[in-house]
Protein backbone atom coordinates (compact mmCIF):
# COMPACT_ATOMS: atom_id res chain seq x y z
CA UNK A 1 0.00 0.00 0.00
CA UNK A 2 0.94 3.54 -0.82
CA UNK A 3 1.87 5.55 2.04
CA UNK A 4 2.06 9.29 1.22
CA UNK A 5 2.90 10.47 4.91
CA UNK A 6 6.09 8.06 4.84
CA UNK A 7 6.87 9.00 1.05
CA UNK A 8 7.08 12.76 2.23
CA UNK A 9 9.11 11.98 4.89
CA UNK A 10 11.62 10.60 2.57
CA UNK A 11 11.70 13.39 0.57
CA UNK A 12 12.34 15.74 3.14
CA UNK A 13 15.08 13.19 4.80
CA UNK A 14 16.40 13.31 1.10
CA UNK A 15 16.74 17.27 1.15
CA UNK A 16 18.10 17.88 4.24
CA UNK A 17 21.53 16.35 3.89
CA UNK A 18 21.87 17.99 0.21
CA UNK A 19 21.10 20.92 1.46
CA UNK A 20 23.52 21.00 4.12
CA UNK A 21 25.89 19.05 2.14
CA UNK A 22 25.75 22.62 -0.37
CA UNK A 23 26.19 24.49 2.63
CA UNK A 24 29.47 22.80 3.23
CA UNK A 25 30.18 22.99 -0.50
CA UNK A 26 29.73 26.74 -0.05
CA UNK A 27 31.85 27.74 3.19
CA UNK A 28 34.89 25.87 1.33
CA UNK A 29 34.80 28.77 -1.17
CA UNK A 30 36.93 31.25 0.60
CA UNK A 31 35.28 35.13 0.96
CA UNK A 32 37.32 37.90 1.74
CA UNK A 33 35.71 37.33 5.06
CA UNK A 34 37.85 35.13 7.42
CA UNK A 35 35.94 32.31 9.43
CA UNK A 36 37.69 29.23 11.34
CA UNK A 37 35.90 27.06 9.37
CA UNK A 38 38.93 27.82 6.43
CA UNK A 39 41.20 26.42 8.07
CA UNK A 40 40.40 24.39 11.30
CA UNK A 41 40.41 20.92 9.31
CA UNK A 42 44.05 21.56 8.12
CA UNK A 43 45.93 19.00 8.83
CA UNK A 44 48.83 19.20 10.80
CA UNK A 45 51.91 16.54 11.29
CA UNK A 46 52.52 17.17 14.56
CA UNK A 47 55.21 14.66 16.61
CA UNK A 48 54.73 11.74 13.53
CA UNK A 49 50.94 12.16 13.89
CA UNK A 50 48.17 13.90 11.56
CA UNK A 51 45.89 16.10 13.38
CA UNK A 52 43.70 18.48 12.26
CA UNK A 53 44.40 22.35 13.63
CA UNK A 54 40.95 22.31 15.31
CA UNK A 55 42.62 19.82 17.82
CA UNK A 56 46.24 22.04 18.26
CA UNK A 57 44.56 24.80 19.13
CA UNK A 58 41.41 27.29 19.84
CA UNK A 59 40.33 29.70 16.40
CA UNK A 60 38.91 33.16 16.49
CA UNK A 61 38.44 35.40 13.94
CA UNK A 62 40.31 39.09 14.17
CA UNK A 63 38.60 41.54 12.12
CA UNK A 64 38.81 42.56 9.32
CA UNK A 65 40.66 39.59 7.55
CA UNK A 66 42.57 37.69 9.60
CA UNK A 67 42.00 33.69 11.86
CA UNK A 68 44.42 33.38 15.16
CA UNK A 69 45.23 30.07 16.58
CA UNK A 70 46.38 30.30 20.09
CA UNK A 71 48.37 26.74 19.73
CA UNK A 72 48.27 25.36 23.21
CA UNK A 73 52.04 23.31 22.77
CA UNK A 74 54.45 25.89 21.83
CA UNK A 75 55.98 22.92 19.61
CA UNK A 76 53.45 22.96 17.14
CA UNK A 77 53.69 26.93 16.33
CA UNK A 78 55.78 26.00 13.42
CA UNK A 79 54.00 22.97 12.52
CA UNK A 80 50.92 24.62 12.15
CA UNK A 81 52.10 27.55 10.03
CA UNK A 82 53.90 24.96 7.72
CA UNK A 83 50.78 23.61 7.22
CA UNK A 84 48.86 26.45 6.73
CA UNK A 85 51.11 27.68 4.16
CA UNK A 86 51.46 24.19 2.44
CA UNK A 87 47.68 24.12 1.88
CA UNK A 88 47.71 26.99 -0.72
CA UNK A 89 44.88 28.76 0.71
CA UNK A 90 46.08 31.99 -0.12
CA UNK A 91 47.29 33.21 3.62
CA UNK A 92 49.63 34.76 4.76
CA UNK A 93 50.85 33.47 8.18
CA UNK A 94 52.60 34.75 10.53
CA UNK A 95 53.41 34.31 14.51
CA UNK A 96 54.33 35.49 17.93
CA UNK A 97 55.22 32.58 19.46
CA UNK A 98 52.41 31.20 20.87
CA UNK A 99 49.84 32.37 18.50
CA UNK A 100 49.82 31.97 14.60
CA UNK A 101 47.95 34.48 12.46
CA UNK A 102 46.82 33.51 8.84
CA UNK A 103 45.17 36.52 6.91
CA UNK A 104 43.47 36.66 4.22
CA UNK A 105 44.28 38.63 1.10
CA UNK A 106 41.28 41.12 -0.25
CA UNK A 107 39.93 39.80 -3.40
CA UNK A 108 40.77 40.94 -6.62
CA UNK A 109 37.87 41.44 -9.07
CA UNK A 110 38.84 38.81 -11.51
CA UNK A 111 38.85 36.59 -8.57
CA UNK A 112 35.59 37.81 -6.99
CA UNK A 113 34.02 37.25 -10.44
CA UNK A 114 35.33 33.46 -10.44
CA UNK A 115 33.89 32.57 -7.13
CA UNK A 116 30.70 34.05 -8.28
CA UNK A 117 30.36 32.16 -11.13
CA UNK A 118 31.70 28.78 -8.77
CA UNK A 119 29.37 29.56 -6.65
CA UNK A 120 26.26 30.00 -8.58
CA UNK A 121 27.82 26.88 -10.61
CA UNK A 122 27.76 25.09 -7.39
CA UNK A 123 23.89 25.81 -6.57
CA UNK A 124 22.86 24.93 -9.93
CA UNK A 125 24.16 21.47 -9.66
CA UNK A 126 22.38 21.05 -6.36
CA UNK A 127 19.40 22.31 -8.13
CA UNK A 128 19.28 19.88 -9.89
CA UNK A 129 19.13 17.42 -7.70
CA UNK A 130 16.40 18.84 -6.49
CA UNK A 131 14.83 18.98 -9.09
CA UNK A 132 15.28 15.10 -10.16
CA UNK A 133 13.59 14.07 -6.87
CA UNK A 134 10.72 16.10 -7.38
CA UNK A 135 10.22 14.61 -10.78
CA UNK A 136 10.70 11.00 -9.27
CA UNK A 137 8.31 12.04 -6.72
CA UNK A 138 5.79 13.14 -9.10
CA UNK A 139 5.92 9.68 -11.49
CA UNK A 140 6.08 7.72 -8.00
CA UNK A 141 2.50 9.67 -7.15
CA UNK A 142 1.39 8.94 -10.61
CA UNK A 143 2.47 5.44 -10.47
CA UNK A 144 0.49 4.93 -7.12
CA UNK A 145 -2.22 6.74 -8.49
CA UNK A 146 -2.47 4.57 -12.01
CA UNK A 147 -2.10 1.40 -9.79
CA UNK A 148 -5.35 2.19 -7.28
CA UNK A 149 -2.85 2.71 -4.54
CA UNK A 150 -3.70 6.58 -4.34
CA UNK A 151 -6.88 8.42 -5.25
CA UNK A 152 -7.09 11.32 -7.80
CA UNK A 153 -7.27 13.90 -4.61
CA UNK A 154 -4.68 11.88 -2.49
CA UNK A 155 -2.01 12.15 -5.04
CA UNK A 156 -3.29 16.20 -6.25
CA UNK A 157 -2.43 16.95 -1.92
CA UNK A 158 1.10 15.28 -2.01
CA UNK A 159 1.78 17.05 -5.19
CA UNK A 160 1.09 20.10 -3.09
CA UNK A 161 3.34 18.90 -0.66
CA UNK A 162 5.63 17.87 -2.63
CA UNK A 163 6.05 21.39 -4.15
CA UNK A 164 6.01 23.01 -0.88
CA UNK A 165 9.41 20.94 0.05
CA UNK A 166 10.94 21.25 -3.34
CA UNK A 167 10.23 25.19 -2.36
CA UNK A 168 11.88 24.92 0.58
CA UNK A 169 15.07 23.73 -0.34
CA UNK A 170 15.13 26.13 -3.36
CA UNK A 171 14.57 28.37 -0.56
CA UNK A 172 17.48 27.60 1.34
CA UNK A 173 19.95 27.02 -1.48
CA UNK A 174 18.81 30.75 -2.76
CA UNK A 175 19.37 32.54 0.82
CA UNK A 176 22.68 30.04 1.45
CA UNK A 177 24.06 31.86 -2.32
CA UNK A 178 22.80 35.36 -1.71
CA UNK A 179 24.86 35.42 1.66
CA UNK A 180 28.09 34.27 -0.10
CA UNK A 181 27.29 36.55 -3.13
CA UNK A 182 27.27 38.89 -0.25
CA UNK A 183 30.38 37.89 1.13
CA UNK A 184 32.06 37.86 -1.80
CA UNK A 185 31.61 41.39 -2.76
CA UNK A 186 32.19 42.93 0.98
Amino acid sequence: MFSGESYLKDIENYFKPLVAKFNEELSAIRGSRPSPELIQDIMVNHYNEDLPIKHLGSLSVMPPRTIQINVWDKNAVGAVVKAIEGAKRGFSVSNDGNNVFATISPLMSERRDELSKLVKKTSENFRIQVRAKRDDALKALKDAEAKKEATEDQVFKLKEKVQKLVDGANGQIESAVNGKLKELEG
